[in-house]
């Protein structure tokens, strides 16, 4: 950053420390986690503060030992989570048919709780060729959020460095974003996502009722149109951002995602280690920048 007054006063670290963690806390079953951020005031100065923000961590769902999914989800109640998954791919059809759900007690697995093992009766013919989502390979027992993102760096490498950005054009696409939203102005159930160049001029918005769905489209508009590669541009989404929308940033090499809301735990994790600036709840006249701080200028 370039506010040079603020950044002495309140230096902005490209990997943002957590913050102290109470004894109490149970890490493995949190629903919320704290991370340092830089909040861009309405008057363009900068001030560290605290900051909570929806825990996500990948969970591995395992039936019979055999490991059928891995998915992003907050930790609690993974249970149900499992639960509702065998339902919904038709891997079993009523409660009686599981004898029993545990979380992994065995290696690192244990350590996380992100590994649920799932065991059915007997009777019960499983068919796993009836999965209808993408299954993930897990390569070793212990499943963490640090795993996640080493796993796809080793197809998408960091980012080098991330251009420099004026806290003047981000602030302006908040509205230039939803002036582009008319699927959502007519059902009010759409997510958006759009793709600007460093100046503010937008390139392509694109809707769906999942927001994954509408990042892709965006990037399948880029690719298609060939505007590419991405270095010099900017993702703006209309909801939150989780750890697949900046996985799916760093395919193409997007350096700069902004979100209207909160960003999730492992968004920011996979954004401060893969070279990316994260920006969560721009709206209005203030912002907060979650990893690579210094790429805003002020």
């Amino acid at each position: 950053m370039h506010n040079h007054s603020a950044l002495r006063n309140h230096p902005p670290s490209t990997t943002l420390s957590p913050v102290t963690t109470p004894a109490n806390a149970d890490p493995l079953h949190s629903a919320t986690v704290q991370r340092t951020v830089i909040k861009v005031r309405a008057d363009g100065q900068l001030e560290s503060a605290p900051d909570t923000l929806a825990a996500e961590e990948p969970l591995e769902i395992r039936v019979q030992s055999q490991s059928i999914a891995i998915t992003m989800r907050t930790p609690g109640h993974d249970e149900e989570l499992a639960l509702g998954f065998l339902i919904s791919e038709g891997l079993i059809t009523t409660r009686q048919q599981v004898t029993h759900i545990a979380h992994c007690q065995s290696g690192e697995a244990a350590m996380t709780g992100n590994v649920l093992n799932v065991f059915t009766a007997d009777d019960v013919a499983l068919d796993f060729d009836k999965l209808t989502r993408h299954v993930f390979a897990s390569s070793s027992c212990g499943l963490c959020g640090k795993a996640s993102i080493a796993e796809v760096h080793q197809h998408f490498p960091p980012i080098a460095t991330v251009p420099q950005v004026h806290r003047q054009i981000l602030l302006q696409l908040p509205r230039s974003l939803r002036e582009q939203q008319s699927g959502f102005e007519q059902t009010g159930g759409l997510h958006a996502a759009a793709l600007f160049d460093l100046q503010g001029n937008l390139i392509v918005c694109r809707e769906d009722v999942g927001r994954h769905n509408a990042v892709d489209k965006v990037i399948g508009y880029a690719l298609e149109n060939e505007v590419w590669p991405l270095e010099n541009h900017i993702l703006q989404v209309s909801g939150r951002a989780s750890f697949e929308i900046l996985q799916k940033a760093l395919a193409a090499r997007i350096p700069i995602v902004a979100a209207v809301s909160a960003p999730s735990s492992l968004a920011v994790d996979f954004a401060t280690e893969s070279g990316q600036l994260l920006i969560g709840f721009l709206r209005g006249e203030t912002m907060n920048l979650y990893s690579h701080a210094e790429a805003v200028i002020c």
